[in-house]
């Protein structure tokens, strides 16, 4: 479900914008809202200033590729041993939490 999702430092267009955006995390909830995102960004090149400068979006939101971000050991590792191994996530209590099966949700993690 994970698999492939871009390295932090790539930037994107989005659709319907006219600004690139630098991913700067995966996986990620807003404060306040139930909704997993692939990923959470910035406005390129201004960068963070506040968290009002977040944008949060999914794969599909991207319309061009513009740069793709550092993919060394650790990001390939990580990549291997964790984002492509995950399966269904769901939000409880502000946390990211894995689907056990369709009705149950494991919280001890």
């Amino acid at each position: 479900m994970y698999k492939d999702l871009l390295p932090i430092g790539s930037v994107v267009k989005l659709l319907e914008t006219e600004r690139f955006v630098m991913i700067v995390g995966r996986i990620v909830v807003p404060e306040g809202v139930d909704t997993i995102y692939d990923y959470v960004g910035c406005v390129y090149p201004e960068g963070i200033s506040s968290s009002d400068d977040m944008v949060f979006f999914n794969r599909d939101s991207i319309e061009m590729l513009v740069f793709v971000g550092l993919q060394d050991v650790q990001e390939l590792t990580y990549r291997s041993e964790v984002l492509d191994e995950l399966g269904e996530l769901a939000v409880v209590d502000g946390e990211i939490v894995p689907v056990v099966d369709d009705e149950e949700v494991d919280t001890s993690i």
